[in-house]
Order: structure tokens, then sequence, then C-alpha cells
């Protein structure tokens, strides 16, 4: 899913591609005065319990296979049949051939200014956090499915409410395969999709990775790369969060540095993405995950129905009401 340790400090160099006022980043936001429609977490809720009902959405795995004709199925009857890419790509790791699928759906294909929203859509492949069963794959109804709940859930209402900016959902493919400390095996789909960009010269304004976005006492600290990428995105976000009454969950703090798939897409497009994600920073400066974090216990009883009613609501705020034409 993500990982605890830092990643080198060339890293850190990852240029802006336009300057900015006041925050570096170019990013504006203001209040526009229009209407806003409601997110369903109970939806929500239940396409990350289809999701998990497939079991493990493992590379090269029949749960994996049935989880990608569900979300093509899915997309494209939200966003029609030829805004939907599907994009196949196949990966040498740990000597298996893995067949890895990205998903793009495209609405508001009138706009040419766009903005991305991603999630990674498969799960772990073993549960090395669990002290019971730590070589089967988990379940991950939080971590993947969380997000990709969330971005179905808004392809319905972008499919039936205008949207005022074009956007593009992202599902990546084998963001978790890795093993611990091996960098290369993480973030498959962001870094072929990346490298490899189904519309050349593709240039939103800006990205927002969701992961783990569902989980039971969750916390969203300000991500320490998403703040280097976009901190007047970050800003505006949890500036909402507040003003919402989810100032408990967006809490206005330095998190921790994350390696996740926000800091591909921004190394190899130059994109600011941000990551939305459940974490915290301990005293030492690192990280720290919830206690279910590559276990078994990544199921749906620990999904949170008003955690996810939190995010829907606060996206659709900035989505429809806060992006500047």
């Amino acid at each position: 899913m993500k990982l605890r340790s830092l990643i080198t400090a060339g890293t850190l160099s990852l240029l802006m591609f336009i300057s900015c006022k006041t925050e570096d980043d170019g990013l504006e936001f203001r209040e526009m005065g229009r209407e806003v429609p409601a997110f369903s977490s109970e939806r929500a809720y239940q396409y990350i319990e289809e999701q998990v009902a497939f079991g493990p959405r493992v590379p090269n795995t029949e749960a994996h296979m049935n989880a990608i004709n569900y979300f093509r199925d899915h997309f494209r009857a939200t966003a029609g049949q030829r805004a939907v890419f599907v994009q196949e790509f196949e990966q040498e790791v740990y000597g298996d051939n893995l067949r890895m699928f990205n998903l793009v759906a495209a609405f508001g294909l009138e706009h040419s200014d766009r903005i991305v929203l991603a999630a990674h859509w498969d799960s772990r492949p073993r549960a090395e956090e669990d002290p019971d069963d730590p070589d089967s794959p988990i379940l991950g109804a939080d971590d993947g499915g969380s997000g990709v709940g969330v971005l179905m859930e808004l392809a319905n209402i972008f499919a039936e409410y205008e949207v005022p900016i074009g956007v593009d959902i992202i599902l990546f493919d084998g963001e978790d395969y890795g093993v611990p400390g091996d960098l290369d095996h993480y973030f498959l789909g962001s870094r072929y999709w990346s490298q490899n960009p189904p519309v050349p010269g593709y240039n939103p304004r800006f990205g927002i990775l969701l992961d783990m976005v569902g989980g039971v006492n969750a916390v969203f600290p300000k991500e320490g790369y998403s703040m280097n990428f976009a901190p007047s995105l970050v800003n505006e976000i949890w500036s909402i969060a507040e003003e919402f009454g989810h100032g408990d969950l967006f809490i206005d703090e330095r998190g921790g540095m994350i390696q996740d798939d926000h800091i591909i897409v921004q190394r190899y497009t130059g994109i600011p993405m941000i990551n939305i994600i459940h974490h915290r920073r301990n005293p030492a400066g690192g990280v720290d995950f919830p206690p279910y974090w590559h276990t078994h216990d990544d199921n749906m009883d620990i999904i949170d129905q008003a955690v996810l009613q939190s995010v829907g609501d606060v996206l659709l705020e900035l989505i429809y009401n806060r992006i500047p034409r």
C-alpha cells in the first residue's frame, strides 16, 4: 500500500511547473456559489463490500479479474462507453509474469481544464504485519477498497450532475505488490501509467490520491510530500473539512512523508498530486499506520460510513464549488 521509510532527498527536488502567489504551487481556490450535490456513504460502503466479496484482488487471480470487469462495467455505466479506457500491461515480479490493469474514466469531456482523482484497486498479496497468518493475501477493505468505493460513488454523481471542470478518475493496479524495502515493485500501475500516458501531454491542474479513507478512528494529517507538491490544495481541502465540522478527521497538523502513488505521478509527469491517507506522525518523525494495516483485520468490520461521508462531502465541495474557471 505505502511504505513507512523515507525516499531519497532527490525526490524532494520535484518541481512545480507553475509558480504561485502565496504557496508556490500556482493553485487558487475560492467559493463560487455553485450548488453541490449530496454524497451517499451508503452506496460507497456497498461498493467496498462488493469489492471485498471478490476476495483479495491480487494480480493473476480470479478475484482480480472479476474486480476489473466490475469496475469497467460501473464506469462505463456512469462515464459512458467511450469515456473509459482499461490500460493493460504486464510485468515480471519475483519470477511471476503479472497481468495488470489501470482504469481511466473521464467526466466532463467538454472541458479541456481538468483534475484527476485516483486510488489503487489491488490488495496486498501478503499480511506481513499479521502475527498469525503473515503469508496470505488480505481483503484490503480500507487499503484499496475504500478509495475506490468513494470514487465509484463520485462517478454516480458526476454522471447525474454536470461537473464544472473535467474530472478523470484513475484506478491504479499493482500498488501493493512489493515486499518491504523493495521500492521497485510497489506502485506498478502508477509507474506504468505515468511512463505510458494514454493521452500524450496530459496536464491536469492537480491530482488527489485516496488511500485508506474509510477506516474506523481515521485521521488525515497533512501528508508531508503533499505539502511539498501542492500546499494550497491541501490547505483548501483541510479548510473545507474544518468548515464542515470534520476537523477531528482532517487534522490541521503536518503528517508523515509517505511513499505512495502520488510520488510516482509527480516524479514522472509533474502533476501536483496530494495524498489523503489515514496515518499518524510518531514522535520520532516516522509514520504509524492504523493497527489493521497489512493484516487480516483490514476487512469490512473496520469500515466506518461516517468517515466515507466526510471524505465524500469535502471532495464534492472542492470540485463543485471551490475551483474557479
